[in-house]
Order: C-alpha cells, then sequence, then structure tokens
C-alpha cells in the first residue's frame, strides 16, 4: 500500500551503520564517581548484539516468539532490543517503576518466552508469579555474571555465531504496552515497517542532523515516543547519553552536551519556571538584563511579522542575548540546536522564549498506535501553537461527524505506515478504532488550517459537559494551572455539575520557601489547613487562568492535597497521565462535600 523507504527493518539499519559508523561512539553511560561519560562504538555495541542474538537463538527463540524485558534505559536494553530482531522475534518492554501484577499481566498476555529482568531487586519482586506463567521458559539477570545471566549468554552466543535475519517489513518488532486510565493495559502491535517508516519520516524532517549530532536520552525507550530516538540517531550515526536521572538531568545536560534533545513539555516548563524563579530572587541588573531580553525578543518578533525592524529594540536584544541568554545556553551544554517536544501542548508563551533563545522547540504529535509521530513542526514549516503538518506519507483526516457537521474541529484519524497492525489479543477493542479503510481514530480532537498545520483541541474521552450544557477539556486546564510556580499537579472534575472543582498538589519545594518567609508552619498538612496557605493559592491559579478560560471552566473550589499523584499510588500512568477514575475513587468524599448547597 505504501512505497517504504529502505531499510525497512531495524536489524539491517544497525548493520550498516556498523560498517559505516564502526569507530564512532553510539551509546553513553555515565560514570558516577568520575562524573564524566564512557561510550561504546557502534563495533562494539554490533558484536554484542551478534552474542545476544546468538544466545537466543540457541535457546530456540524465533519468528514471533515474545522475548521480555523489565529494564530503565542502557547499553544493554538496545542490545537486546537489536538482537531480539535479529531472530525475527517480537520485543516487549516493560518499565522498572511498574506495578508487580502489571508486569504479571503483560508476561501472560504477550506469552513472553525469554524474559530479562535488570536486577535481582526486581526479580525478588517478581519471582512468586514468574513459576505460575506457562509460556515463560528462561529468565535471564541482567547484571553479574555466572548463570543465566546477560554475560553468560553472550559468552555462549559467542562461541556459536549465529546469523541475522532481516525480517519482512510486516514482521512485529515490537508490542508496546499503554498504560491506559481505565482499565488493563493494551498492547499495541508495531510491525518493522511501522518503526522504520517513522524513523525515515522524522529524519526527513530534520535533514541537518547527521552522525555528529548527539541527544540526551530523557524518555523511557519503553514507550514508543523514546524508542524513535534510539532507531533514529543508530541509522545517523549519532550518539546518545543516558540520563542518570531526571534529577540529574541540568547536571547530565552539562556532561553530554546535547546537540538536539527529545522531550516533553514540562522539562522546558521546569527550565523557564526554575530561571524566572532565579531572577526574582536574584532582582537587580540579573533581572533586568533578563526581562530587558525576554520583552525586546518578544518586541523583535512582533516586528519581524509585520516585516519591520528597530534598531533600539535589535540593542536591547542583542546585549541581554550576550550577557543573559548566552550563559543559559551554556548552561544547556552550549551546542543545542533545538528540540522535538512531545505528549502534551507546549505552552506559546514558553515555546516563543526558546525560539528568541536560538532553541527552537519542535511539537509534534502522535500516539502509540502510530508508531509515535503523526505530524511535525520542522525548521522549514512550523507555526508555533499547532503540532505540525503531517509527517513523511502520513495523512490527517478530521471527521466532524462525531462533534457536529456545523463544528470547526472533530477527531483526528491518522493515516500512514505508521499506523499499529492493532492491539493484541483484543479484536474488539481493534475494531472500535480502526476505520475500514486503515486509518487510526485517535480519540483526540482537532482541526486542520489551510496549510495542513494540525491544532489540537481537545481529549473527546476526557471532555466533559457541565449541567449547564457547556463542554470542558481539563487538560488544557490542569497544564495551565500546572505552569505555576506553587503547583506541581491539578485534576479538573465537574462532569454533570453545577460547576467544575480542582484537586490541587502544591509544589511543596516551592511553597516551603513561601512557608518558610510567612513564618508559616513547615509541616506540608498543616501549612495546606491554614486559611493564607489555601487563600494563596486560590489567588495563584485564578490569575493563572483568569484570562484564558470562561467563568464556567475555572474551578470554583479546591481541594489541596499533601500527597502526590504516581505511579506508586496508581493514580498515574507511566506517561504521567492521570488516571482519571481512580483519583476520583480516592476523593470522592471530599469532592460530594463542595457540590453539597
Amino acid at each position: 500500500m505504501y512505497q517504504l523507504v529502505k531499510p525497512d527493518n531495524i536489524v539491517e539499519i544497525l548493520e550498516k551503520s556498523v560498517v559505516k559508523y564502526s569507530q564512532r561512539p553510539f551509546l553513553g553511560t555515565k560514570n558516577k564517581a568520575l562524573k564524566q561519560y564512557e561510550w561504546i562504538t557502534f563495533a562494539d555495541f554490533g558484536k554484542r548484539v551478534d552474542n545476544v542474538r546468538s544466545g537466543l537463538s540457541q535457546l530456540g527463540i524465533q519468528k514471533d516468539d515474545a522475548v521480555g524485558i523489565i529494564c530503565n534505559n542502557s547499553t544493554e536494553w538496545a542490545i537486546c532490543f537489536f538482537a531480539t530482531s535479529g531472530v525475527n522475534a517480537r520485543f516487549v518492554p516493560m518499565y522498572e517503576a511498574e506495578l508487580a501484577k502489571v508486569w504479571q499481566y503483560i508476561i501472560n498476555d504477550s506469552q513472553i518466552k525469554v524474559l530479562f529482568i535488570s536486577k535481582k531487586e526486581i526479580y525478588n519482586k517478581i519471582k512468586d508469579v514468574l513459576s505460575s506463567i506457562p509460556s515463560l521458559q528462561k529468565i535471564i539477570l541482567m547484571e553479574g555474571d555466572g548463570p543465566d545471566t546477560l554475560a553468560d549468554l553472550e559468552k555462549k552466543g559467542a562461541a556459536k555465531f549465529v546469523k541475522s535475519i532481516y525480517p519482512d517489513p510486516s514482521s512485529i518488532c515490537i508490542l508496546i504496552y499503554t498504560s491506559g486510565t481505565t482499565g488493563d493495559p493494551k498492547g499495541v502491535l508495531l510491525s518493522q515497517a511501522n518503526i522504520t517508516s517513522n524513523a525515515h519520516a522524522a529524519i526527513a524532517c530534520f535533514p541537518m542532523l547527521n552522525e555528529n549530532d548527539r541527544a540526551l536520552s530523557i524518555l523511557p525507550w519503553a514507550h514508543v515516543f523514546g524508542l524513535a530516538e534510539l532507531v533514529i540517531y543508530c541509522y545517523l550515526g549519532g550518539s546518545i547519553g543516558f540520563a542518570q536521572s531526571a534529577a540529574t538531568i541540568a547536571d547530565d545536560i552539562g556532561l553530554v552536551k546535547p546537540t538536539f534533545l527529545t522531550a516533553v513539555p514540562r522539562v522546558f516548563n521546569k527550565i523557564y519556571d526554575g530561571l524566572w524563579t532565579r531572577m526574582n530572587e536574584e532582582g537587580g541588573l540579573a533581572k533586568t538584563l533578563f526581562v530587558m531580553g525576554v520583552e525586546s525578543g518578544k518586541k523583535k518578533r512582533e516586528l519581524a511579522e509585520q516585516g519591520k525592524s528597530s534598531f533600539m529594540v535589535n540593542l536591547k536584544f542583542k546585549i541581554a542575548d550576550a550577557i543573559v541568554f548566552k550563559k543559559i545556553r551554556e548552561k544547556l551544554g552550549g551546542r543545542l540546536k533545538g528540540s522535538m517536544t512531545g505528549s502534551a501542548m507546549m505552552n506559546p508563551e514558553i515555546a516563543h522564549f526558546f525560539w528568541d533563545m536560538s532553541i527552537p522547540l519542535y511539537d509534534a504529535y502522535g500516539l502509540t498506535e502510530t508508531s509515535p509521530g503523526a505530524t511535525m513542526n520542522r525548521p522549514t514549516k512550523y507555526k508555533i501553537g499547532t503540532v505540525g503538518p503531517a509527517m513523511g506519507l502520513g495523512k490527517v483526516v478530521i471527521d466532524k461527524s462525531v462533534v457536529g457537521e456545523d463544528s470547526i474541529d472533530g477527531e483526528v484519524i491518522i493515516y500512514g505506515p505508521n499506523v499499529m497492525q492493532g492491539y493484541h489479543n483484543k479484536p474488539e477493542a481493534t475494531a472500535a478504532v480502526m476505520t475500514p479503510d486503515g486509518g487510526f481514530r485517535t480519540g483526540d480532537r482537532g482541526r486542520l488550517d489551510a496549510e495542513g498545520f494540525l491544532y489540537i483541541t481537545g481529549r473527546l474521552k476526557e471532555q466533559f459537559k457541565l449541567e449547564n450544557g457547556k463542554y470542558v477539556f481539563p487538560v488544557a486546564i490542569e497544564e495551565d494551572i500546572k505552569l505555576n510556580h506553587y503547583i506541581e499537579n491539578a485534576m479538573i472534575y465537574g462532569e454533570g455539575r453545577e460547576f467544575n472543582i480542582a484537586l490541587i498538589i502544591p509544589d511543596f519545594v516551592a511553597l516551603d520557601k513561601w512557608a518558610e518567609k510567612n513564618n508559616l508552619p513547615k509541616d506540608h498538612a498543616e501549612l495546606l489547613k491554614r486559611e493564607e496557605t489555601r487563600k494563596f493559592l486560590e489567588n495563584e491559579i485564578m490569575n493563572q487562568l483568569k484570562d484564558t478560560y470562561g467563568n464556567y471552566e475555572i474551578p470554583r473550589k479546591l481541594i489541596f492535597l499533601e500527597e502526590p499523584f504516581s505511579l506508586e499510588n496508581g493514580m498515574l500512568t507511566q506517561t504521567m497521565k492521570l488516571k482519571r477514575r481512580i483519583v476520583f475513587d480516592k476523593y470522592k468524599d471530599q469532592i460530594e462535600k463542595l457540590y453539597v448547597k
């Protein structure tokens, strides 16, 4: 149906790069003691893939068998991924930070035969249920060097080489389970063509990227948005350094010195918030220059849009750029020429700030079911506030029938070689989202402009109607609340009710400083009971929303919570999306009290 760009399988992509870029660095791991990165070359990486592939073959793994892994991003993760495709098997990644019952469900549902586990600690959490899984034949520990370890498998593979298979484009490459906000996870079947066509389409959007480019791996490869980065840099001959953790990203950027990032908006929101916080605390000349840079950057951009220019505006910006913005760029490694952002919409004000600072942020859009990219802004074609035009051979169609033909938007439907093969073991769920002509119904609401740029306007499943009949799109309101320096997370509720309410998780790092200045208690539970605290946070939230949303959208009452929404308490998915029903069930009594007249 689609004329695929070659190579159309990840095994061939890797092997061509091993030959072409053999002595170039590929993956870098942080040496915590020395505070520097140690790199494996393409040649050495390729040898280890050969060994693991040969080892898997000796274990009897063949076409369409499932090989699972519970591991964070690492060189070994990537080795197991490419090795699995080399025997034409399917790879099933799982997160280390996951509930044991979810691991059990995925291992059972996908019928994993060989399971790689990163460390003994995780094995101990799941060992009691592994014996009851009939498909599971072998467990391989990825640390240590004794029997049934990755080192042992590599040794056996090195002793008996097995040539790689180039899988057919239609062969399943990876089975990724989406941690749905309701019900059991759904296994998304992505073929070799799905993964490679999306990589080729993304590379075509950024033709300036090459083997000299370097990324910092922030997003998990168990999610397809992060996985795309691995495949793209493998094809390019570029290099990727692993972030040690979310808490060390600022330091790791300085060590890796990336030229391009793949990130979620929250990374840049935090940087932006941190800069303003620091400037407000320091005050004086530093803040004056920073504000001058922000304001002159905005004015310079507005004049350029009118085909105009101002000597004084340009001079102010040049001064601020040389003294302030240059230092910020250096903190980000000094080589960053842009970032692709996805998973949520980038705030236009923050996007403009980074663009003005010569770090363009390119919003993209997609889902696990679209491998992931469907649309993408790019250097030659971008509009801030959109998620860009369709990528590669893909096409976007807006179905207005789900919201009303007179509407300016509708459900976003994606067509292309990136559209999944279906949900594993769920034919009814597959039929519910696939159109008869091969389109994928995203469940997202959007509109296309005359130039083909896509605007995401909401999520059909998450929108709700108030008692007065007005529709509310909670995600947009929540994202804007979270832009406030004092807020970590928020959930809007109001379906069928007279008004909206919001559950608010304060950012206690920021709130503690405010409390100390105002001689308020350090104990968080006590702090949230204080009228001064509640009034302060309420004002912050209302000021954040009042110029953007209608009165019916702005929450009328608030619940302040000490416990964060997290993976551990089951209130967030792996991609940090809210499990709304679980949150509601936990706080139902408090919510109901707010509606008592």
